[in-house]
């Protein structure tokens, strides 16, 4: 697999960012990406801690979802917090997997992720509109571990 540093190029980062960006317009949600090159523990597991980690627990909702990605397990996790789990039914996480899931077969990584972004921040919209004086509380820059 390609080192974290070339797993998606400059301008993959980007767009992903604007993404999420027009994703979170229409909620008062937080999505995040997180790639790491190697997880050495159950990659649910470590998505949990890198959630902990990027403060994701911390919204006013409870409304964050992080996309996590492995790199060398060739896994992803998308995991969100309480405030969501509470409104939406595991099909919403199954589909949101599939779409990610079979982009990533193909090797569209960018793709995948941005289509998981999509039908996150739809879902996130139709639970948690955006409303007046939402802020962004979480950095929606792609963060590396």
């Amino acid at each position: 697999m390609p080192y974290i540093e070339d797993f998606l190029t400059t301008k993959e980062e980007e767009e992903i960012i604007e993404a999420i960006r027009i994703a979170e317009r229409e909620t008062s949600g937080e999505i995040r990406v997180h790639l790491e090159q190697k997880c050495d523990i159950d990659v649910y597991e470590r998505a949990l801690e890198v959630f902990h980690i990027l403060k994701m627990d911390n919204t006013r909702q409870q409304n964050g979802v992080l996309i996590y990605v492995a790199v060398d397990n060739k896994a992803f996790v998308i995991f969100g917090d309480q405030g969501i789990n509470n409104v939406v039914g595991s099909d919403f996480w199954n589909s949101t997997r599939d779409k990610i899931s079979s982009q990533f077969k193909s090797g569209n990584f960018k793709q995948g992720i941005i289509d998981g972004i999509h039908e996150a921040g739809k879902v996130l919209s139709k639970h948690f509109p955006w409303e007046h004086g939402d802020r962004n509380e979480l950095d929606n820059t792609i963060s590396k571990g």
